[in-house]
């Protein structure tokens, strides 16, 4: 099987192919963290680099016309289904839960999750964020479309091309806000959660934090809000880079 990934999903995907014995490729762009890289080739699969996501995705749908199986990491409905257990399992452990903030990159996650809450809990409010220069879910909703970028930001594992239109059709129906923040915003979020909370996480996953920061206004003390802390792949490497970049 082959599957596009710059992180989380690629790790999965490579541990479920070792589990099930079945040769598996991950196409990742170049300038994936060496940390990524290496983690997924630890649990088993090969990783084909290419410079940039659109020819990533371009080369595993060349896997796919040779015959592999392709996993799509975000617009593929049973992908969606499992990232909606997260849903499930918010509501179990804190069932008074009245906001959630998830990241988006290719918007599998967050639409999954969506689905789950809104079932369970239609009045939970869910916030979407993005990073400057990764922001593909915003760019779709204010075309109304789905449309393609080439992501910039540090934030590499929002660095999806473009999000998935059941994604889109289910932003548009049941997003309480979409936020923007910077790469800076989301390196300092992640400086206070890796100091303060003993969290090490990627920018994809402390922009919920800075993006919560930007709407305290919105928030009673009543309220039970959620950040998704989608992954903690960052290596030391990556903290001094950032450091090295804002100081």
């Amino acid at each position: 099987m082959v599957g596009v990934s710059g992180g989380n999903f690629a790790q999965g995907m490579a541990l479920a192919g070792r589990q099930l014995d079945t040769p598996t490729v991950v196409c990742m762009p170049e300038a994936t963290p060496r940390n990524y890289v290496e983690a997924t080739k630890s649990y088993g699969a090969s990783v084909d680099l290419s410079p940039t996501f659109p020819e990533v995705f371009a080369k595993a749908e060349q896997y796919k016309r040779e015959g592999w199986n392709l996993l799509h990491p975000f617009d593929n409905p049973f992908q969606m289904a499992g990232a909606g257990t997260i849903g499930l399992e918010l509501v179990e452990d804190l069932p008074s839960l009245t906001d959630v903030f998830v990241s988006i990159g290719g918007g599998g996650l967050i639409a999954g999750i969506t689905v789950a809450l809104k079932a369970l809990k239609p009045e939970v409010r869910i916030w979407g964020v993005e990073t400057e220069g990764s922001d593909t879910m915003g760019q779709a909703l204010r075309a109304g479309r789905v449309v393609q970028i080439v992501p910039k930001s540090l934030a590499k594992t929002l660095g999806s091309p473009y999000v998935a239109q059941d994604a889109l059709t289910l932003m548009k129906r049941h997003l309480r806000q979409h936020i923007l923040v910077s790469d800076r915003e989301a390196y300092e979020a992640g400086v206070f959660l890796l100091e303060r909370a003993k969290l090490n996480t990627e920018l994809a996953a402390s922009c919920t934090l800075a993006a919560a920061r930007r709407v305290t206004g919105s928030f009673s003390k009543d309220d039970h809000v959620v950040l998704l802390i989608c992954g903690g792949n960052n290596s030391l490497d990556n903290w001094a880079e950032y450091r090295r970049i804002f100081g």
